[in-house]
């Protein structure tokens, strides 16, 4: 094991890719995850599979959709049952260490096991002064949070059995809304001085029903709690829509762009300690976050759509005996190909080790070789419809290079945190050629019905491959959101098998 690479896994929470200036932001500079990039890999078309943090979370952990490993909303707990790559690592003889945000369960069965160290923060986290829980029990945790799971972090590396390769998965809360900078940050990207996303008035009037009824308007959904500021009364009112919207914008990005100050300053720290304990070459740093985040594009705040703010994740990676310097990759991987890949990097088969796991491994790609099957679309789906704060659709869909066909089937299926209310049927689809903004629904242009036809076939080609099931209407049964028994994991890792051997 002593070739073995150490992992470095950090994680943000809703750290949007166009909010890192290595992805060409215009809103900010993030000199510390460039550096990251120019050493490494920046790749352009990671996308999360369920853009909401919990499954998230659970698919990068497992390997698998949400359907397979039951957590399908952020109500839905992570079940100890399902295999991790984490647990096949620390099986494998890694030693491994988790720090920060969980958010997959605060009962004993769901706490974070195969961990030789862990404290995190109980559900969401505080940014300052926070509880934290641990094997031992819970404390209070005095200063910013981003700087604290850092520090354990060093902290626990510096502590490390020196003769062991290590997992460390440095998972913080920011830039989590409310948003809470530090107080060192408070002075950055004054207000009137953020350029504002040339979508931020998009009027949404080609979208279906469903994403025009969603509550995550800048301008009118986003509140004076959050911004930590009372709106002015001379900005109320449908009158004032344009200019409340400027108002709400700068303050939402100024205090998050102070967030992501701190993750981006906190992950220099951490490259610096790894240099300094003569790590640089044998560990991969992974930098990504759990999903993307609208920021004020198409008027919008929060995530959970399908819209390629939300739906791309920022992902750099560095390991310098491996992958070429100041590189990008654009082929197409999502979050449910973490798993596999990090236990690739290893040097283990993630068929044979993580057979439950729907991913594959996309090392050869960071290596800069060419893989002639690799796939050219990805499968998505929201499954917590309705949710009582934002009220977004359940929906899936299929994004290829070129266009993204999306149906929301408008049904909760009895996911915990879903309405049992029933939206009428819908489709999305845009040309993300002639308008990669998403501003245009093509979905009943005659033009675009051939196009539509085999988009559609696609989805249901992924759905089969990844063992989802179609929305079939009122009548379809509601999944349920557990493992049953032993039974169902082999269940899961032969039907995986099959498709493996199929391709």
């Amino acid at each position: 094991m002593t070739s073995s690479p150490n992992i470095v896994f950090i994680m943000s929470d809703d750290h949007a890719a166009h909010a890192i200036s290595a992805y060409g932001s215009k809103v900010n500079e993030t000199p510390q995850l460039d550096r990251l990039a120019a050493q490494g890999v920046r790749m352009d078309a990671t996308y999360c599979t369920n853009s909401i943090c919990s499954p998230s979370r659970a698919s990068i952990l497992t390997g698998t959709y949400s359907h397979i490993n039951g957590v399908a909303s952020i109500f839905t707990e992570i079940d100890y049952r399902v295999p991790t790559f984490a647990e096949v690592l620390h099986s494998s003889g890694y030693q491994t260490a988790l720090f920060g945000k969980w958010h997959l369960g605060e009962r004993p069965e769901s706490a974070p096991r195969h961990f030789d160290a862990w404290k995190v923060f109980p559900g969401q986290g505080a940014y300052v002064d926070p509880e934290m829980i641990g094997p031992d029990g819970t404390e209070t945790v005095p200063g910013y949070a981003t700087d604290i799971v850092t520090d354990q972090s060093i902290d626990w590396i510096r502590d490390r059995d020196q003769d062991r390769p290590f997992l460390l998965l440095v998972h913080h809360k920011a830039p989590h809304r409310p948003w809470v900078p530090d107080e060192k940050h408070k002075e950055l990207y004054p207000l009137g001085s953020i350029p504002e996303p040339s979508t931020l008035f998009d009027d949404h009037s080609t979208r279906s029903q469903a994403v025009r009824g969603v509550r995550m308007s800048v301008a009118d959904d986003l509140s004076s709690d959050e911004l930590g500021e009372e709106l002015p009364p001379e900005l109320r009112g449908p009158e004032n829509r344009v200019e409340r919207m400027r108002w709400k914008y700068q303050r939402y990005l100024r205090d998050y762009l102070q967030c992501v100050q701190s993750i981006d300053d906190n992950v220099g720290r951490l490259l610096d300690v790894l240099d300094d304990e003569g790590l640089t070459e044998s560990t991969v740093v992974v930098y990504t976050s759990d999903q993307g985040f609208f920021l004020g594009d198409h008027g919008w705040f929060d995530k959970r759509l399908m819209f390629d703010e939300s739906l791309q994740m920022p992902m750099l990676i560095r390991w310098p005996s491996s992958i070429p310097a100041a590189t990008s990759c654009d082929a197409m991987v999502t979050n449910v190909d973490f798993a596999a890949t990090f236990l690739d990097m290893a040097g283990l088969d993630a068929a044979t080790a993580l057979p439950t796991s729907q991913g594959r491994s996309f090392l050869p790609l960071l290596r800069g070789e060419q893989v002639d099957d690799w796939p050219d679309a990805v499968y998505y789906r929201y499954w917590e419809h309705d949710d009582p704060i934002h009220h977004a659709p359940a929906h899936y869909g299929v994004r290829t290079k070129d266009f993204k066909l999306i149906h929301y089937y408008g049904a909760g299926l009895g996911v915990p945190g879903s309405s049992d209310n029933l939206f009428e049927a819908e489709w999305e689809l845009y040309d993300l050629r002639t308008d990669p903004e998403e501003l245009v629904n093509v979905a009943d242009n005659p033009s675009y019905a051939d196009i539509r036809a085999s988009l559609a076939n696609r989805l249901a080609d992924l759905q089969h491959h990844y063992a989802d099931e179609p929305y079939e209407g009122p009548a379809t049964p509601s999944p349920q959101w557990s493992w049953a028994d032993e039974k169902s994991l082999q269940a899961v890792a032969a039907y995986t098998k099959t498709l493996r051997s199929d391709a």
